[in-house]
Formats: C-alpha cells, structure tokens, sequence
C-alpha cells in the first residue's frame, strides 16, 4: 500500500508539487487506489480536484466510479488543457482513465506540478494488445512515484498484468467492462494472443 511521503503541509511553506501514477490492468484496482489517496487528501484538509475523459460513461455521466462502485464526485472534461483551467486553487488533482486523453495531458501535469499541486493519476499502462498505452509510459517516466497494481488472471487465478479484450475488435480505445475484457497473467494472455510479437 502506497504512503504518501508528506501529505500534510504547512499552508506558509506552499507545494512543492509531485506526480504520482497508479498503473496496471483493467480490474486491478487503479481507481480504488486513486479514490483512496484522494479521500486520504481530504482527510488531511487538502483542496482536492477530481477530472475523468468526458468519453468515459461506463458507470457516471460524471462520477469516478471504481468496478466495485467506488465513487467520488468528479469533473469530465473533453480535453486535458480544460484541467488547467478548472484546477483553480486546489492543492491535489486526480485524474482518473489518463490513458484516453493525448499528449497534451503530459504537458499539463507538469504545468501543475511546477505550480506546487500534487498529481495522482490512475491509467491503463498497456493496451489490448499488450503494448505500452501512452501517454502513460511517458508519465510513468516523470513521476516521483509509480505503482504497479495487479487484478487476477480469470484463466489461472495467478497475478495479471495484461487486459485481455474478448472482441476481434482493432480499435485502440474501446470502452467496455466485463462482458468486453478480463484480466490475464503473461501466459494466459498470449497464449490467446499469438498474433502479438
């Protein structure tokens, strides 16, 4: 379980500005982990920002909703530069599925960094096709903090990292829950998979 370094602060001594990445597979708990760490934000009095893709309608218009119905109040915007301009004066911002906004959300955070906001991110870090989702390598990269969380392979009940899409669907992004993914461990996963290289 991630501990936050220094969640608390003294309002005189200002930010000092961090990005954090929560990354794994789908069903592996990233937005629990990112609801938990904004809650733990909250508790310590901090100004706390929730954003989500406006695309992402799976479970709330406009909540953040985890699979197990975890939910925190949330903004959905339709482009990341809409987060600079919706952040105001908070001290914490959560972004929750970073992997459907482009490239302009690498900029972004590190805009709200440099102002002294701690960024916490939640993500696919692969695709379907089990190939690095960016922008997410490229945030992983800039982060002070990065975890790994792993859901359970539904073939053999062992550790998964990979998010298998149950379609023949090609398209990159495609939102969908269990009826469209399950979790799968590296060799449940190509072994379904032979087409990857």
């Amino acid at each position: 379980m991630f501990i936050e370094p220094s969640i608390g602060r003294s309002k005189s001594s200002g930010g000092k500005g961090q990005i954090e990445v929560i990354c794994g597979s789908m069903f592996s708990g990233k937005t629990e982990e990112l609801i938990r760490r904004l809650n733990r934000a909250k508790i310590a009095r901090q100004k706390v920002e929730i954003f989500k893709p406006a695309v992402d309608k799976r479970y709330s218009d406009s909540d953040v909703v985890s699979h197990d119905e975890t939910m925190i109040r949330s903004t959905p915007v339709d482009f990341a530069g809409d987060i600079l301009l919706l952040s105001g004066d908070c001290d914490v911002i959560g972004i929750d599925e970073v992997q459907f906004f482009d490239e302009e959300i690498i900029t972004v955070v590190q805009k709200l960094s440099r102002q002294g906001k701690r960024i916490i991110l939640a993500g696919l870090d692969m695709d379907f096709e089990g190939r690095p989702f960016e922008p997410m390598p490229s945030l992983m990269a800039i982060a002070e903090f990065v975890t790994k969380v792993h859901a359970i392979c539904m073939k053999c009940g062992d550790l998964a990292a990979f998010s298998f899409r149950l379609s023949d669907s090609k398209m990159k992004v495609m939102l969908g829950e269990k009826e469209a993914y399950e979790a799968r461990c590296r060799k449940c996963f190509f072994e379904e998979r032979r087409d990857v290289t």
